[in-house]
């Protein structure tokens, strides 16, 4: 099953990032968020990948163009070129579609433009830009069963503020804002069927017209998951995610 991750975003509001790269690749502990994110999909099993570039894709190109070297040990002849591998490559086995969906389209687009390659079989698709524990074997597992057109993993993030209940003038109940949650989201890691794409006309957001007429005709299911969800929309979300990351506790390390 093939998985496509849409990396063509402009990440304005990480700018002080995103100036100088693409959201996808910043990173956390060393790491591009997209790597994370397809060593998650890597656990189960999925290690077939199609990217949807746009902003600064050249650069991405560029990432999976020196993967296998820059993971390598290597001896290079100087007058002539070649390169001459020392070390046994024992990293990821993963086949990496790169396709350059435009600068400015919008996320329906990017999709409809990657048909060609999805083909008639079911496939999963997610954001260059969150992260997740989500267990992929068990959201297939839902979409088979329900069997809609798409699956999309809802999440409930942890609240932007904190919470108090009154009882009079006096504070019932206390509530910090990291064990609040809001109401469900859409937190991508979806399960597509390709004939959902048929629902995508012109230079649209896929969460806009194709998915509110596909939940219209009773077509969408949400996958409820209870775990740990956190995108990367803004410095302080990027702060966060290190600090978990550094902790050596970071949830969305599955692998």
């Amino acid at each position: 099953m093939r998985v496509v991750i849409l990396c063509g975003g402009m990440g304005t509001r990480l700018a002080e990032q995103t100036e100088i790269r693409p959201k996808p690749l910043v990173e956390i502990g060393g790491k591009p968020i997209l790597w994370h994110i397809m060593k998650h999909f890597s656990r189960y099993g999925f290690n077939e990948f199609i990217l949807a570039l746009g902003y600064k894709g050249e650069m991405i190109k560029r990432y999976f163009l020196d993967f296998y070297t820059l993971g390598q040990d290597f001896t290079i002849t100087l007058d002539n070129g070649q390169v001459q591998t020392i070390s046994k490559n024992n990293g990821d086995k993963w086949t990496v579609h790169l396709v350059d969906t435009g600068l400015s389209a919008q996320t329906g687009d990017r999709l409809k433009k990657l048909c060609r390659l999805i083909g008639n079989e079911t496939f999963m698709m997610t954001y260059g830009d969150g992260v997740c524990d989500v267990n992929l074997d068990e959201l297939l597992s839902f979409h088979k069963e329900q069997n809609p057109l798409v699956t999309l993993t809802a999440v409930r993030p942890p609240a932007r503020f904190g919470a108090v209940e009154f009882a009079g003038n006096k504070i019932r109940h206390f509530q910090e804002k990291s064990t609040l949650h809001e109401g469900w989201i859409n937190g991508g890691f979806f399960v597509i069927e390709p004939e959902a794409l048929n629902y995508i006309h012109g230079d649209v957001m896929w969460e806009h017209a194709p998915l509110e007429t596909i939940a219209a005709e009773g077509k969408l299911c949400g996958y409820q998951h209870q775990g740990f969800w956190q995108c990367m929309d803004t410095a302080r979300d990027l702060r966060y995610l290190e600090a978990l990351w550094e902790s050596g506790n970071a949830p969305w390390k599955t692998w």
